[in-house]
């Protein structure tokens, strides 16, 4: 098992979980965090601290998208391993649906 983030970090980016872990395998996107799963030693400290609940199990159901989606993109940004302010606007995205057909195009 590993943790991966969702769709629900996209432009909301709050990083309380880049605080917390103890390997740094978060890795930061324009608009969103993920997570490296060869990285990631499934501790769990991460999940609680998410206030917009998008770090879930890889085992989940309807990861399995997002697993992927962590993996490759791991690969591409850069890590982080400091916690950073959030986006100006985050709260008006903090309840928003279907945010990855929205906006995850601005991540690329």
């Amino acid at each position: 098992m590993t943790y991966i983030v969702n769709d629900k970090c996209i432009k909301c980016k709050l990083m309380d979980c880049v605080e917390v872990c103890p390997v740094d395998c978060f890795y930061e996107g324009k608009n969103m965090l993920v997570i490296k799963p060869d990285e990631c030693i499934d501790c769990g400290v991460c999940e609680p601290e998410c206030p917009v609940d998008a770090i879930k199990a890889d085992t989940d159901p309807g990861s399995e998208k997002w697993l992927e989606i962590n993996k490759e993109f791991s690969e591409i940004w850069p890590n982080i391993s400091e916690k950073k302010d959030p986006p100006a606007d985050h709260e008006k995205y903090k309840n928003e649906q279907n945010k990855f057909e929205k906006y995850f195009k601005e991540n690329l």
